[in-house]
C-alpha cells in the first residue's frame, strides 16, 4: 500500500490541538487555510476542503478507485461565445450567469445558476447543450466532476469560462450571503463583477481575437 493511501488506513499521529473554528482537511483533518485546494467526493457528489498532500494524492488516476478526484487549477477564458440569445431561452436559465458540469455519478450534463437559496439546477435540453458544445470546440473538453464551463451574459453577448467547479461555487457563495431583496444590490454586484475580472484575470484566452482578455497566469 503506497504511503498516501496508508494515511486513510492507520490511525493518525496525533498532532497538535487545532483551535476551534480553524478549518481542516475533510479527508485527514489536517490544520489547513482559508486558502486551499479541493476535492470532490464523486459518489456523494460532494465538495470537499483538502490539504495539499490529500490533493495531491488524488490527481493520481485511478486513486481510491476514482472516488475521489483532485479539483484542477484551470482557467480558460472566451471572450466571444458561439450562443445567441435564443440558445440561452432553449436552455433555460432565467438569469445573467450559470455553470454546467458533467456529472457521472448521474450521467448526464446538470445545469445551475446562483441564487439567494444556494445553486439552482435547471432543467437541461440535451440537444441544445450539444449543439452550444459544438459550436464553441475550446471550451467542450470539460472534465467530468471536476471542472465546469460558466456562463456570463453581458451587454455585448455572451462569454464563457472553463474553471475549477470550486470556483462555480464561490460565486454561489457570493450570491447567496450578499444579495439583497429582488435587484441584489450594490454590494452582491460589485462582489460578482470583481469575481468575473478576476477570473478574466486568471484565464488563458481562447476561441477569440488575440490580445482580448485575461493573461493566463495559471
Amino acid at each position: 500500500m503506497s504511503t498516501g493511501l496508508r494515511r486513510f488506513r492507520e490511525p493518525a499521529v496525533p498532532g497538535p490541538p487545532v483551535s476551534p473554528g480553524a478549518r481542516c482537511c475533510e479527508l485527514c483533518a489536517e490544520p489547513i487555510g482559508e486558502r486551499h485546494a479541493h476535492v470532490v467526493d464523486v459518489g456523494g457528489r460532494a465538495l470537499m476542503c483538502a490539504c495539499r498532500g490529500c490533493h495531491l494524492l488524488f490527481t493520481t488516476e485511478g486513486a481510491a478507485m476514482g472516488r475521489f478526484l483532485a479539483v484542477p487549477g484551470r482557467h480558460l477564458y472566451a471572450p466571444r461565445l458561439a450562443l445567441s440569445e435564443a440558445d440561452w431561452q432553449e436552455l433555460r436559465i432565467p438569469v445573467r450567469m450559470a455553470f454546467f458540469f458533467r456529472n457521472s455519478a448521474l450521467g448526464r450534463t446538470v445545469a445551475l445558476y446562483p441564487s439567494p437559496g444556494g445553486a439552482t439546477e435547471s432543467e437541461l435540453p440535451a440537444e441544445t447543450w450539444e449543439r452550444v458544445l459544438a459550436a464553441n470546440p475550446a471550451l467542450a473538453g470539460v472534465r467530468a466532476d471536476v471542472e465546469a464551463l460558466l456562463v456570463d451574459r453581458g451587454p455585448d453577448g455572451f462569454a464563457g469560462h472553463l474553471v475549477p467547479i470550486d470556483a462555480c461555487y464561490e460565486l454561489v457563495g457570493l450570491v447567496r450571503t450578499l444579495w439583497k431583496g429582488f435587484g441584489g444590490g450594490q454590494e452582491a454586484w460589485e462582489a460578482i463583477d470583481s469575481f468575473f475580472a478576476d477570473l478574466r484575470e486568471r484565464g488563458q484566452v481562447v476561441g477569440g481575437p488575440a490580445g482580448e482578455g485575461g493573461g493566463g497566469r495559471d
